[in-house]
Parts: structure tokens; sequence; C-alpha cells
């Protein structure tokens, strides 16, 4: 009995030492860059040191309600602000320079993402590959967001904070961005040395659900790995089922791309670059050698001419536009009976 006490308490240090406090703590699995993710006592520890910034990733009005004393926002949720809308990430890297140096971020800064829950964590682990794809060597992601820092007791504040302006300089690493031609190239079975990570979901990837002008996957792909069915598990006290929440977790992580091969170069995807940055955290977290992240995905492959598509299904435009229609004629029709 003594044997097994001690063990479940090496257990529990090995825990807190990994930085995870997530409901499936206790696991097996472990990371292999565990540095990339920091608990709440990270955080508060060192939030008002002058070489670390804390990101909070939400929207201002959720940011203005309350934050983890000491973050800044961005202004927008990280995943529109640090975007193109058009052409997704920014062609001007001197803008993210202005960006990130004007909310006080400078090369030497250590940088911290979070997050409210499952829903915008991807908007977090935007911010984490961006600073990566920029060359930025200290990016952070605080594993759980608001939740692991509400349930480590700590308390929230409503007051704005603004960092001291700085110098940042970009020294892209572009290999963390994977190019449309580059897939196109194992699409076509011209480059077989790259393994594809489709991170949407499943009626996504059969073309069942499509949200681009196509449907599908791309051709080679080697899985297709949901970004929702990667993370942690707890049982919903409602419905009594197992549910994701927002927490990184190595066990969800190894099960889901344990198979792969860490010293092959892997490049994830989903619709639009956003739910694969997920992706690209947990294999750089697992140790792999080259990891990338696609940013136009599925939205711009899909549109160009002549790519080819696996489970290709059309957008049917003429279906929607008849049903446009049709709830136009129903809404004119009830609008004249409220009249009469």
């Amino acid at each position: 009995m003594k044997s097994q006490r001690f063990i479940k308490i090496a257990a529990a240090v090995a825990v807190v030492v990994m930085g995870f406090t997530g409901p499936t703590a206790w696991g097996a699995a472990q990371w292999a860059n565990p540095d990339l993710l920091v608990d709440s006592n990270t955080v508060k520890n060192n939030i008002d040191k002058p070489d670390w910034v804390v990101v909070d990733c939400r929207d201002l009005d959720e940011y203005a309600e309350g934050h983890i004393p000491g973050a800044i926002s961005l202004g927008q949720e990280c995943s529109k602000v640090l975007r193109d809308a058009t052409s997704r990430l920014f062609s001007d890297v001197s803008k993210y320079e202005r960006l990130f140096g004007k909310a006080g971020i400078g090369n030497n800064t250590h940088v911290v993402f979070y997050y409210g829950d499952i829903k915008d964590i991807t908007s977090a682990t935007v911010g984490f590959w961006i600073m990566e794809y920029l060359g930025h060597d200290k990016a952070h992601l605080l594993n759980g967001g608001l939740d692991a820092w509400r349930k480590a007791g700590n308390r929230l504040d409503n007051k704005p904070v603004i960092k001291p302006a700085t110098t940042f300089k970009a020294n892209l690493a572009r290999a963390r961005n994977a190019p449309t031609d580059e897939i196109l190239q194992v699409a076509t079975g011209k480059e077989k040395g790259v393994q594809l990570i489709d991170s949407r979901t499943s009626k996504e990837y059969s073309g069942d659900d499509i949200r681009a002008l196509r449907g599908g996957h791309v051709p080679n792909t080697t899985l297709n790995a949901s970004h929702s069915d990667t993370l942690a598990q707890e049982k919903n006290a409602k419905t009594g089922k197992m549910e994701a929440v927002g927490y990184l977790d190595p066990d969800a992580a190894s099960k889901a791309f344990g198979s792969l091969d860490k010293n092959k170069r892997t490049v994830a995807y989903c619709q639009t670059g956003t739910r694969s940055t997920l992706t690209y955290l947990q294999l750089r977290l697992m140790g792999f050698k080259d990891a990338a992240n696609w940013d136009e995905s599925w939205r711009v492959y899909s549109a160009k001419d002549g790519t080819p598509v696996e489970d290709e299904q059309w957008y049917d435009f003429d279906k929607v536009n008849k049903t446009m229609k049709d709830l136009e004629s129903r809404l004119t029709k009830l609008e004249a009976q409220q009249k009469k």
C-alpha cells in the first residue's frame, strides 16, 4: 500500500512540474517540450516582470468584463487582429513588428497567450503559432486558460493594462507555414515525405459538410483528427457524457498523433488555418522536428481551379438560392398577414 501511495505522490509531483492541471492529468504520456505550456502559478509569479507579457486572446468586451490582472488585450480576438482577412498572414511583416512592439513585446519577452474556454482556444493558438512563425522562441500558452486561472483560486480584474512600447524584430521561420504550392506537391504525389493532418470534422473531411467552394479533402492526407477530439475530456454533469474541454493533454494528443513519424515534416490544415494551429502546438509539444501550419488551408485550396480533391463535393449555389427565394417569399406573406 505504501508503494502505491508513493507512486501516486510521485505522479502528482510530475504533473505539477509539467505544468498541467487539467481534468486528465493522471495520464502516462508526457510532453517532449512542456515549456511551451505554462500553468496559473507561472503566470502569477511572472506577469509583473518587465520581460513577460500575458495576452488575453478574447474579444475586447470580454477582456473589459474581467481578465487576468496584468494581462493586455490586442484590441480584438487574437485570431482576428493577427490575420489579414483577404490573404491570411500579413504580407508586410513590419505590421507584426509595429503591433507587437506597441503592445510592449520585444525579442526577449516571454509571451503567454490565454483564452476563455474551448470555444476560443484556437484564438490563442493562432497567437502562439504566429509568434513562432515570426521566429520568436519565447511563446507559451496558459493551459486551461481562464478556467485554470479561476480553479487555482485567482481573481480577475477589469482595469485595462498598457505596457511600455518597445522594439520587436521578426526573424521569419518560414518552414512553420506551409505554402499552398507545397501542399499541391503532396496532393499530386510529387512530394512523398510530408505527413498531412486534416484538423476539421469528419463530415468536412468526407465532403458532407461543405464550408467552401468545394467539399472533400486534400489527396494523400495522412489522417483526419478533428481538433476538439484531441483535447482532454471530462464528464458533463448534466448529460453524463464525456466531452472535450479546453485543456491540452499529452495522452489525448498521443492517441491522435502517436502513429506519425516525428522526424518527418508534418503539416496541419483545416478550413481557414485556425483550428490547425492547435494541432501545430500539439505537434510541437510532442517533439515533432518539422511541424507546420498551412495558413491558407482548405478555403484557398478548394477555390483554386484544377487543384485535386478527394471525396469532392461542390457547393450547390442553385439550391441555396432557391431556398433563399422561398424564405423571402414566406417572409413577405407573413408580413402581409401581420398588417391585416
